[in-house]
This record gives C-alpha cells, structure tokens and sequence, in this order.
C-alpha cells in the first residue's frame, strides 16, 4: 500500500449539489475491463438516493455494503450516509457509483486536491479494450493530408512541430504537460497548450492498434483501423511528424447519412476526439440489422445479449397513448393524444398554450410520465423574470463546504443539464426523458437558453458550453415540453425564433381536449351537470378567448361543499374578469355573477 500510496495522490469526489467530499486511493491490481481497482476511504461521504442509471451492479453492491454496516446513516453530514470503513471496488467508476448512487464518468470527477483528474495520472492499465478517434487532417496548415496522404500510404499524422523528443514509452498526461510547456511556452495561449495536452495524450497513449480512426475529408467520413504503435519521426514543416500506420476502408459514407448522435461526436472542435461513446454506430455503418445479426451468429455470440451496433441507431421511441390513458386523462378523442405524441417524435419540443385553468402543467406532467415510462425520467422546472442561465443550466453559484463550513463559489449544474447528463448515461439513451418547462414565456428567453438556442434547433451539432468549456450537444432521448399562459398581457409572448424551435398546442375551452371536459369530469364523479352549463354560459359572454375561463377552477372537492361554488366564483372567478375590463366600466358581477348566468340559463 506505501508503494501505491507514492505512486498515486489521495482523489476526492464532491457529491452533488455541494455536497461533502469522498475519498480515494487507486490500487495497483487489475479490476474490470482493465481498470485499477480502486479503494473509497473510511469516513467518505456517501449519497443516500441511488438514481436511475446507477446499473445494477452498483445498485447491488450498495445494497449489499448497506446490510453488512460497511455505509450507515452518517453523524458527520447530515442527510448522507459514510463509509465505516475502506472499500475496494473494481474500477474508480464502480467506486464513484457507489459514493455518487449514479453512473459518473469517474476519470474527471476524481480528483486531487489540486484539481487534476484522475485519467492524468494513469496510463495503459485503465483503458478499454477498444475505442474510436476522430482524427481531423482535411486542413492541417490548409492542407488536406487525408487524400494525398492518409489513405494511400495507410497512415494517421498528427502535427507538432516545436515538440521536443519524448522519451516515454507511454507517458501520461502530466508527464505531456511538462513536454508541452517546455516546446510551446512562447508560441501558445494557455488553452491551446491545454487543448494539445488532451491531443498527445489521445493520440500516443490512449490510442492503440486494434482502435477504429475516423476523419472526415470532402464531405465523406473514412474509416480505419489504427495498425501500429506511435512513432516520432523528423519531417519537414513537422506537419506530419506524429504517425501511426492505419489501414483505412476506401469508401467513405456521406456526412448527411450518418446518425444524429454519431454527428454530434464529430462537431465537436478538436484535432483527436475520443469518439468510442458512439463506436457502435461507427461499428454499423453501411450495415443492415440483419447483416450484424449473421456476423454475431458467425462469431457465436451470447444469442440472448442485443448487438450494440443495433441497439445504438435505434430511435427513442415514444409509447403509443392507451385507450386508459385516455380515460384517466378524461380526452374522449384519442387522436388528439396521438398527435401530440406525433408532434414530439418530429420536433422534440412543444407548448401547450392557453388561458389559465385549462390544465396545462397537468397535463404536461401526465404526458411526460406516460411517454417516459415513470416520473423518475421527468424534471419540472418554472420560468420567472428574474430567470438565468447559470440557474437553468450551469454556472457559479456559492456552495457551503459540508466540512469547513466556508463559502465558495463552484461550478453547479442547473436542471438541463442534470437532465441532459442522466438521459446521455449508458443504458438510458433510448429511454425517453422530459423537462417541463412551466411559464416558459415569463422569462427572458434568449438570455436563459444562451447558446443552447441553438442546440434546440440543431441537434445534430455541439457547442462549447460558456461555463465548463465543455463539447456539449443535447441528447436525442430528451423532449421539453413547455406551458405558457396567454391571458396575461403583461408577460411577454415568444418571439420568432423561438417559434420555430417548438410545436404550438392550443389547449383552450373551445377546442377540444379542453372543451366539455369539465362535463366529463362532473359525469365521471358522479356530480350534478350545472357548474359544466355555468361555464360554458360564462365563456360564451368572453370574447376574447384568450381570457376564457378553464375547468380547472371548478374540478377540485372545495366546490362541491356547502356555499363551496359560490365562493370559488366570487374569489377566483371574478377577479380575473374585473383584471380584463380593468378602466372598461364593465359591472363584471351583473353580467357574469352567477345569478345572471343561472337566469341565462333558465
């Protein structure tokens, strides 16, 4: 342990939301898929909730930890569990799962007190048995080394000129940072000497033969496969002086036909980009189903385990609505619920507008329940004036330390992009989640969405995040649903662009799902008829129908007790029709109290 101990520092992980920080040692033996293994520390901080995309190995082993006493409810941080002693796990993802109660991606979030992530202290033993790399050489110094080089002479290049000669066989990142500042100190900002840092260390150390290089030239992706060790060479102009031999497929596929996700990887801004979260799309290029299945039966894989390649480029699909859903949402016309559900499988975001009381957040609720399979997939957030995008998305914001008690400010994430990193995890990117977005017009929108504005509309594309620095695109999994309220002339209706971006739904007493559904609902409970005949006798005296009153105003136990839907009408009611003839000289009570009405109505 003394040996590991010089080896390796001491890495802590924060647990959400500014948790308290676990702790960790890497071990020297062989874990999982070639991964150290990795010990959390006794006296970590533990969170209580596992959440979905943990994995059931995780899920397991915490339960398992929790019934032998090795975590308990903690006296230290309140509201968390601690480690009662030190637990070896199998890799530091298994280590993080267990502390976190999610899947992480455990080589960032693990890091020493310095800040530097885990993956810069390991080499070899950690990685996969096979990843996938974008490697750009279509213009290295205006010159499109793919054509004239790469593919007929069977090599990938990487160009670093002023590099001095690296000694390492396989030198780790912070071993490349020090080759970096030593060559580059006076010819590169800091973050270009950051950005060629995570370059070398792809290139020499995390990719290997056996590996699947991609690069894109004329509009075409090529394909190969990575065949040799890296090798240094001296060569004029040191554009190519970084090579691997690398035999490359001669046809390429059309950039327009590949997958959205697969997209999304290659639009991200670097010269080497670890693509291996989409190798199974890679993997199926220009390859039907049926042919992966032959080539699975031909190498006599476990029948009862789906082919990945398959499994990838399958849409999310969203559940087609129920005849019982339809009822216990009180629409007698399921085919407005298919549309709604045909409208979010094409755009991916929409609105329910219309006046208050029509059920628009309810209905978003229940909608994104069902399509998502379960609550735990649905995130509801409500827009205000005072609304930003460090709130919905990410940015600084002070975090009490749960030991030190001091005050810091600390990069958190908002509710997208919890959402967003939940729906991309493994296992969970062909499960439908959804935001709901309540109010979404009482905000100012361009200012909270940022550039994700233009993710909304792209989703085939990345963008490098203001905050983090992140490549970040929003997964095919994740719908928004947002609810505005037009009665309210002082909130500010969504502007063109943003019109574009989502698929409008009316949801007014004069179109259906809404109109007669206080009717239904009444029928359903048993109830008299007269507050459904009220309230169409009230609407047909509005005529701005926007102002129309909903049913929900008269669907809740509290008007159907003594006195209750006379008190419902004055308090609720009314005010919002004296607010819309504010300075009209209307007398809102003799024209739509509810003795006028019943009078009206015989």
């Amino acid at each position: 342990m003394g040996h590991e101990h010089a080896k390796y520092p001491e890495f802590l992980l924060r647990l959400p939301d500014g948790g308290p920080q676990a702790r960790g040692r890497v071990l020297s033996a062989q874990g999982m898929n070639g991964s150290p293994k990795f010990l959390v520390l006794d006296g970590s901080p533990v969170r209580r909730e596992t959440l979905p995309g943990a994995g059931r190995y995780a899920t397991a082993q915490r339960e398992a930890l929790i019934a032998e006493g090795a975590i308990r409810e903690s006296e230290r941080w309140q509201g968390y569990l601690e480690t009662t002693r030190d637990i070896e796990c199998n890799s530091p993802s298994a280590a993080a799962s267990v502390v976190t109660g999610r899947g992480s991606d455990a080589l960032t979030e693990w890091r020493t007190e310095e800040g530097f992530p885990l993956v810069d202290y390991l080499g070899r033993s950690w990685r996969a048995p096979r990843k996938a790399w974008l490697v750009r050489g279509s213009n290295v110094a205006g010159r499109d080394l793919v054509r004239r080089l790469w593919l007929p002479e069977h090599l990938v290049t990487l160009a670093a000129a002023h590099l001095p000669l690296i000694r390492e066989d396989d030198p780790t990142k912070s071993v490349l940072r020090r080759y970096v500042q030593e060559g580059y100190d006076a010819t590169a900002s800091y973050s270009q000497k950051q950005a060629m840092v995570d370059e070398l260390h792809y290139f020499l150390t995390q990719m290997r033969p056996g590996d699947t290089v991609c690069t894109i030239s004329g509009g075409r992706l090529y394909v190969g496969l990575v065949e040799g060790r890296a090798e240094q060479v001296d060569v004029e102009g040191g554009l190519t002086n970084l090579r691997r031999k690398a035999t490359w497929r001669p046809d390429g596929t059309s950039y327009e036909e590949l997958p959205e996700a697969l997209q999304q990887r290659l639009s991200v801004q670097h010269d080497v980009v670890d693509l291996t979260s989409v190798l199974p799309l890679i993997d199926g290029l220009g390859r039907s189903d049926e042919e992966l299945a032959e080539e699975a039966e031909a190498e006599n894989l476990d029948p009862t385990t789906e082919i990945p390649a398959i499994v990838a480029r399958r849409d999310p699909e969203l559940p087609e609505p129920t005849a019982e859903l339809a009822a216990a949402l009180l629409v007698h016309d399921p085919a407005w619920l298919h549309e709604v559900r045909d409208l979010l499988a094409d755009e991916r975001q929409l609105v329910l507008y219309g006046p208050p009381g029509t059920g628009k957040t309810y209905l978003a609720l229940k909608l994104a329940e069902f399509f998502g399979g379960g609550p735990e997939q649905v995130k509801l957030v409500q827009f205000h004036p005072s609304y930003s995008y460090e709130d919905f998305f990410e940015g600084f914001r002070p975090q009490e330390d749960a030991e030190t008690r001091e005050v810091a400010f600390r990069l958190t994430a908002g509710p997208l992009r919890e959402l967003a990193d939940l729906a991309s995890r493994e296992g969970n990117r062909h499960i439908p989640h959804f935001l709901i977005i309540d109010e979404i017009n009482r905000a100012n929108l361009a200012k909270v969405f940022g550039e994700l504005y233009f993710l909304l509309e792209y989703r085939n594309k990345s963008v490098r995040l203001t905050y983090s620095g992140d490549d970040f695109a929003l997964p095919p999994n994740l719908f928004v649903i947002g609810t505005m309220n037009t009665a309210d002339r002082s909130i500010a209706l969504v502007d063109a662009a943003m019109r574009r971006r989502f698929a409008f739904v009316e949801l007014s007493p004069r179109t259906e799902p809404t109109s007669g559904l206080l009717r239904r609902w009444l029928e359903r409970e048993g109830k008299n008829s007269e507050p459904a005949d009220l309230l169409d006798a009230l609407n047909s005296r509005i005529d701005d129908a926007d102002f129309h009153i909903g049913p929900s105003y008269l669907m809740k136990k509290g008007v159907y007790r003594e006195g209750g839907l006379e008190r419902t009408w004055r308090t609720k009611i009314l005010p919002l029709l004296e607010e819309h003839h504010y300075g009209e000289s209307v007398d809102v009570e003799k024209r739509y109290g509810l003795a006028a009405l019943r009078e009206s109505l015989g």
